[in-house]
């Protein structure tokens, strides 16, 4: 008779909420589930679901004003007794803690120590957990440095968390987390802002440490992509409760919840462009049909007319000198780029971290200077503009950052926020500057009442919206978007980009669209720059592009999305 498999982990009506003076917000309803020893389960639903405070509590981290109850939290290793997790005093869950369980946080540069170098938080975790020398930690550290697949292990052990790049901030972490030899691991969305081709690494790496170490994996995301690759099981939370469960093929085959099938088909497809992404709303609302909603789109014909033209363009930062006399380097992060780009059109400029598409936006912007290389604007030489010029010019260029929250001012009421750019620029009166600021607030589908609010009272969808009528303020004729949706929830994300097509349509909006997601500019874009290195690589049409790549860097872009 074959053995039973025991749970690893077992879950049994959590409940947790947070009290604020007289009000009480419940945030996990009467959750249950178990994980078995090397298998992953995916939690999956958007922000504010419950996913990532169900970890937290799990690890023992849900202090005042929270509360936690349950009627059992156990772990069961093998070979190692039972033991009650809501029973644990504060010193026992220092060992529970890494050494049984861990986790990888979902903004690695938040979750290390800036001012210690990258060896030694590994090194220092062993340390505590295993009782070893520092000699013995840092040859381990550097032995699992090789393990996650960092470049240069032993010069990656002295440096610090800003001088490498997310994708490796991230295997930090994950070798930080395996450094004791947990039996679970738990993932807080951890490629969330991470580029494709280094996101399907990731997954590779943390797969392939699971199956050498028998690991379990709480694997809690919003892109139901990412679980198709990765998981066995799937929870999907919506406001605290599990509406489905089952395993990976049932759940993309026979999904029976409504909210889940809107959490599948949100996601733009890549090999056909729609007229709208769906919502979850959408699926929700028993009135509305999606299908009908999402039926194939007639591609956009942009003027004839070019707004930007760029030829040659070089933007290049120096590198510190090794001594005094050895001739300056530099990181050529635009090398000799020409393009045109049409009144109406949005173009897309797709790449990897570190491949230039930032920098060549901020430079059409004149927000840094070229070092080569001509910039037009409607036949205006936009190199040549003075300060003045330039100030009067920018009413009809405007920015729309990757993070909303870090772009606006905590301190400010998104109201005066979206005020400034009118005030700065004295235009009209105040009253007719409030009327607009209200005007735009209904543009980007928010409520008056919002005015006075402040970010952190606003989901990350609402902010992102805010930060768009900021943007919308001055009547600008282009907009650089800069990975405007990369970190958002791909529900959230749907809803902003409908947004942004439909005042493209209603305004005659210009845009170069920034971003690593290719799906996402099929959608949005009509034509495509691939960059590697400052260069780029592939241009063309969108369909011909995704569909027949010359590049070899575009067709290994392609491999890599999820799903």
């Amino acid at each position: 008779m074959q053995e039973e498999k025991l749970p690893l982990l077992s879950v049994n009506g959590l409940n947790i909420s947070f009290e604020s003076g007289l009000k009480t917000t419940v945030a996990v309803r009467d959750l249950s589930f178990d994980i078995f020893p090397g298998e992953t389960l995916a939690v999956v639903g958007e922000s504010g679901s419950g996913k990532s405070v169900t970890a937290l509590s799990i690890l023992g981290l849900i202090d005042a004003p929270g509360k936690v109850s349950a009627s059992a939290i156990t772990w069961s290793r093998p070979g190692k007794p039972k033991l009650d997790l809501q029973a644990m005093p504060g010193k026992a869950w220092q060992k529970i803690r890494g050494e049984e369980i861990a986790m990888i946080f979902q903004e690695p540069m938040t979750s290390l120590n800036p001012v210690m170098k990258c060896g030694w938080q590994v090194a220092e975790a062993m340390q505590v957990h295993l009782g070893i020398s520092a000699k013995e930690a840092k040859k381990r550290t550097i032995a699992l440095f090789k393990k996650v697949e960092l470049p240069r292990p032993e010069q990656m052990f002295d440096a610090y968390p800003h001088q490498i790049s997310g994708g490796q901030k991230q295997r930090v972490m994950i070798a930080m987390a395996i450094s004791c030899g947990p039996g679970l691991l738990i993932a807080d969305e951890p490629t969330t802002a991470l580029d494709v081709t280094v996101q399907k690494r990731i997954l590779e790496i943390i797969q392939k440490l699971q199956a050498e170490m028998n690991m379990a994996c709480l694997f809690i995301t919003h892109d139901l992509g990412l679980v198709k690759e990765i998981a066995d099981r799937v929870l999907v939370m919506r406001q605290g409760e599990v509406v489905e469960s089952g395993t990976v093929d049932q759940i993309f085959t026979q999904a029976n919840h409504p909210y889940t099938r809107g959490l599948i088909a949100c996601r733009p497809p890549l090999h056909h462009k729609l007229d709208r992404l769906p919502t979850v709303e959408d699926y929700l609302d028993p009135t509305v049909n999606p299908l009908v909603i999402v039926s194939d789109n007639q591609e956009i014909v942009p003027a004839e007319e070019v707004l930007i033209e760029v030829a040659g363009l070089k933007t290049w930062f120096p590198l510190p000198r090794k001594s005094l006399f050895a001739p300056v380097e530099f990181v050529k992060a635009v090398d000799d780029i020409s393009f045109q780009l049409m009144k109406g059109e949005s173009l897309g400029i797709v790449g990897e971290s570190g491949s230039g598409k930032s920098t060549l936006g901020r430079t059409i912007l004149r927000l840094l200077h070229p070092v080569a290389g001509q910039i037009s604007y409607a036949g205006e030489d936009l190199l040549a503009k003075k300060d003045e010029e330039l100030r009067q010019w920018r009413k009809k260029a405007q920015l729309i950052f990757q993070d909303p929250f870090s772009s606006l001012n905590p301190r400010m009421r998104i109201g005066d926020a979206i005020l400034e750019p009118l005030n700065v620029h004295k235009i009209g009166s105040s009253a007719s500057r409030k009327q607009r600021v209200m005007q735009l607030l209904e543009q980007v589908q928010l409520l008056p009442d919002h005015y006075r609010r402040y970010p952190h009272e606003f989901s990350g969808g609402q902010r992102q919206r805010i930060v768009i009528a900021r943007a919308l303020a001055l009547e600008p004729e282009f907009i650089v978007c800069d990975e405007a949706v990369s970190a958002l929830d791909v529900s959230v994300q749907a809803q902003v980009l409908n947004l942004l097509k439909q005042l493209q349509e209603d305004l005659g909006l210009t845009y170069l669209f920034i971003t690593h997601d290719l799906a996402v500019v099929r959608f949005l874009c009509e034509r495509v720059i691939v960059m590697q290195q400052g260069k780029v690589v592939e241009a063309g049409r969108v369909d011909q592009v995704l569909e027949s790549p010359v590049s070899a860097y575009t067709r290994q872009l392609l491999e890599a999305v999820p799903g």
